[in-house]
């Protein structure tokens, strides 16, 4: 009988959230310390390569991602998760920041695994998140009391359909750094490097974000994904500089690639999509374009929609400025994909208790990865 090494294998599900695909894992499959965990998914990933072939990441930041879900012990609280970003070709994981779209697959993954009871047509998750500690609300779609397969609800990005699920941030103001405003200021002159002082509003809502003010560095915010890959590094440069003064690093400390998150805002111009879709300016209220780790999102982080959703409350941002004033309820973003709307509700104190975004996720399969031991040498 022929003998081979044991099976060295991980139960997992892949979800596609919004515009992000997900490898979703239940706490009882994998380590609970965080460095086996992230030598298990680096490995499972391929995430040394930069085209991650001898694995499953997808190569790119908006499909490199993992979640590690398990029932919550919190009262009010259904589920809990660990966000994974595994980075493409560097072997490493960022742990610092939260990711919407994995969310809204979470949220879909929950009731379609029994971990949340469907209550009639509509289900509502509650669910925290681990990096952060963020508090969000999915409500998916269980139409007939039944977890659906496919939908036909869809988000920028992408044509397909797929089950919809409104996802709420609760009090998502300050869950980084303690302050909407990290700085206290709504816009400021930020230097980097040795160049001229770039216009910027730090905002904590969602994630920590450093949103700039296109015109200010004669941009649009309308630009092109291939023509944001120009502007990469010295964005970089942006969230290098402005990391300290957020409180997210020590100053003279390397600085990662996660948070602040970092992009361009700018009046409404019309536009194309990637898909053809024209976009009229007064489709929208503000452009934006932001980097999703070291490379022009395709379309928007949810945490970043929430972000700059919050900035356009705050008379004087760049948000507020380029949105020529107020606009109500809903801020409509305008992004490569097309426009996502984002609602703030439950005012307090001119901070949003609510942050609601209609999303779309679908699961796409169940899986056992088959996952190399981190020291077993590999075949080149």
């Amino acid at each position: 009988m022929i003998e081979k090494e044991p099976d060295v294998h991980t139960p997992a599900t892949l979800v596609r959230g919004g515009t992000s695909k997900c490898w979703l894992f239940h706490q009882v499959h994998v380590p609970a310390e965080r460095g086996e965990l992230e030598e298990l998914l680096v490995a499972a990933y391929g995430a040394t390569d930069p085209v991650e072939l001898d694995g499953v990441g997808g190569a790119t930041p908006t499909t490199s991602k993992a979640a590690v879900v398990s029932a919550s012990a919190e009262p009010g609280t259904d589920i809990d998760y660990l966000f994974a970003q595994v980075g493409v070709g560097t072997g490493k994981v960022e742990w610092s920041s939260n990711c919407g779209n994995c969310a809204t697959g979470v949220a879909l993954y929950a009731v379609a695994k029994g971990l949340v009871p469907i209550t009639g047509d509509r289900t509502l998750v509650r669910m925290r998140n681990r990096n952060t500690g963020a508090q969000l609300e999915g409500v998916v779609d269980t139409a007939g009391g039944l977890v659906h397969d496919f939908g036909v609800q869809t988000v920028p990005g992408t044509r397909a359909g797929g089950v919809a699920v409104g996802l709420t941030f609760l009090d998502a103001a300050g869950r980084t750094t303690g302050s909407l405003l990290p700085t206290g200021q709504t816009a400021q002159e930020l230097r980097v490097d040795s160049g001229d002082p770039v216009l910027v509003s730090m905002v904590d809502a969602g994630a920590p974000v450093v949103l700039v003010d296109a015109g200010s560095v004669a941009l649009t915010g309308s630009e092109t994904v291939d023509q944001m890959l120009t502007h990469v590094p010295w964005l970089r440069a942006v969230r290098h500089a402005a990391a300290p003064l957020m409180g997210l690093t020590e100053p003279g400390e390397a600085p990662g690639d996660a948070v602040p998150k970092v992009g361009l805002v700018g009046k409404p111009v019309p536009y194309t999509t990637p898909l053809g879709e024209t976009i009229a300016a007064e489709d929208y209220d503000v452009s934006v374009r932001m980097l999703s780790m070291n490379t022009p999102h395709p379309a928007i982080g949810l945490t970043s929609a929430v972000a700059v959703a919050a900035a356009g409350l705050l008379k004087g941002s760049v948000a507020f400025r380029a949105a020529g004033g107020p606009t109500g309820d809903w801020l409509r973003i305008g992004t490569p994909a097309g426009v996502v709307p984002v609602r703030c509700s439950d005012l307090r104190n001119g901070l949003p208790g609510r942050v609601t975004v209609q999303r779309a996720a679908r699961l796409l399969a169940d899986a056992r990865i088959y996952v190399p031991e981190p020291s077993r040498p590999q075949a080149a």
